[in-house]
């Protein structure tokens, strides 16, 4: 009878002298990962400076590159033009930036799977117009011109996930194909005027122009983020301290609350400077926390992770991997058709160039920007937030100087450049850490 040689080496024993080290000099750089929340426990802030270097060493950079090089943008042109950071230049940024962020998070869910979804600019042109279309020449409530908008982007985003995921087709190509048809459905839908104005005082025009003037509204609405942020982290670290498990200790719970107060305050005093709290920022951030709940503190959300990690091992642990694929596109459609109509929202229109330029390119090149991984598995929705703020203060740093648009083009391909050279170069230093 034949023995089974890999089994008999597994029940092996070895010795002293047969533990050698295949790879020395990778066993040499490889970090050992040790829980922050007990570095900061056993030795408080040197715990933080210990978890920041082995973070460093591992290439675990986070969005330390995105937040280093905004900062650096903002002394930049500040330096350039001192208007850049007044109130409502400030504030004229994070509502511009708001139609392309709903896209890129869209954008993020797909990437996480490692995929790409290139319809996303011709879905929120599709969506803009078909609102218009129902709202303006039909006569339909708006609301439910809106509602059904968004609702026609879902299940246009859900379709292309079945072509990818029942039937195998490349996403590249399939949404590559969903580019151009909802482009030209578009096109069909606006007819020969090619532009359809929307109500300034409507549902859609008040999207991006309504601000809440009462200094109250955006004080109040930090005071609520800010409370809410210690509750949660106070709540969660006195549930794992009760399982047993490693949690972050109140100094720690108090320094975060601290550093989020800081910033949320400077917000509110900017925002109370110029016209109020924007309606459009309050949105954007709600979609933000809510779909960064989903993808962290949710089974559907480390499914998706999962399967940016590896496929088969998902399906092996008992993934649905179609329908997460399907689900992922039809989220991708939708946020495309949110974004869609708040950029109608901004020019007060649905017209023949909706969806078209740079803005696919801005939405993915936000995602990327901001920290999400093109390899699938890393990634937050608060990434799409930090690469759309880099791209869009470029482009309103640019324009204070009068720079021209070809110019424009060029620094924001440089930027994207470097930040795919940064996570390739992560990635290489995260499996020579061991840590990939």
């Amino acid at each position: 009878m034949s023995i089974d040689k890999t089994s008999a080496n597994l029940d092996k024993t070895p010795s002293q002298d047969e533990h050698v080290v295949e790879n020395p000099e990778a066993a040499s750089a490889s970090v050992t990962a040790v829980d922050p929340r007990l570095l900061v426990q056993e030795e408080g802030l040197l715990g933080y400076w210990h978890e920041f270097k082995r973070k460093m060493k591992a290439g675990e950079l986070g969005s330390l590159p995105v937040i280093v090089g905004l900062a650096i943008i903002c002394v930049i042109f500040q330096l350039l033009n001192s208007e850049f950071l007044s109130a409502q230049n400030l504030s004229d940024i994070t509502v511009t930036m708001v139609g392309t962020g709903m896209i890129s998070v869209g954008i993020v869910f797909v990437l996480l799977l490692g995929e790409i979804d290139l319809s996303v600019g011709s879905v929120s042109g599709a969506a803009s117009a078909l609102a218009a279309v129902l709202a303006v020449n039909q006569g339909w409530p708006e609301w439910a011109a809106v509602l059904l908008a968004v609702v026609a982007g879902i299940a246009i985003g859900a379709l292309h996930g079945f072509f990818f995921a029942v039937l195998g087709a490349p996403a590249f190509a399939v949404t590559l194909a969903g580019l151009l048809f909802w482009l030209g459905f578009m096109l069909k839908v606006l007819g020969s005027d090619g532009t359809i104005n929307l109500d300034s005082n409507g549902l859609v025009g008040k999207l991006t122009t309504y601000f809440f003037a009462d200094v109250a509204a955006a004080y109040g609405l930090a005071v609520v983020v800010v409370a809410v942020f210690f509750l949660t982290s106070f709540l969660g670290n006195r549930r794992r301290e009760a399982a047993g498990i490693p949690f972050r200790p109140l100094s720690d719970t108090i320094l975060r609350t601290v550093l989020l107060a800081v910033v949320s305050f400077a917000a509110a005093y900017m925002y109370n400077q110029y016209k109020g709290l924007p309606l459009a920022t309050v949105i954007f951030v709600a979609f933000l926390v809510g779909t960064d709940f989903v993808l962290r503190r949710t089974s559907y959300g480390r499914k998706i992770f999962a399967l940016g990690g590896s496929v088969e091992a998902s399906r092996r642990a008992g993934i649905n991997v179609t329908a997460v694929r399907i689900s992922v596109f039809a989220i991708s459609g939708g946020f495309a058709a949110i974004g869609g109509l708040f950029l109608a929202s901004k020019i007060a229109s649905a017209n023949q160039s909706a969806g078209t330029g740079d803005l696919l390119m801005n939405a993915i090149a936000a995602a990327v920007i901001g920290g999400t991984s093109l390899f699938g598995g890393r990634g937050r929705t608060w990434n799409a937030l930090l690469g759309v703020l880099v791209i869009v203060s470029i482009q309103y740093g640019l324009q204070l100087e009068s720079i021209a648009e070809p110019v424009k083009y060029m620094i924001t391909a440089a930027v994207l450049l470097t930040t795919v050279v940064i996570d390739s170069i992560t990635r290489k230093t995260q499996k020579t850490a061991g840590r990939a």
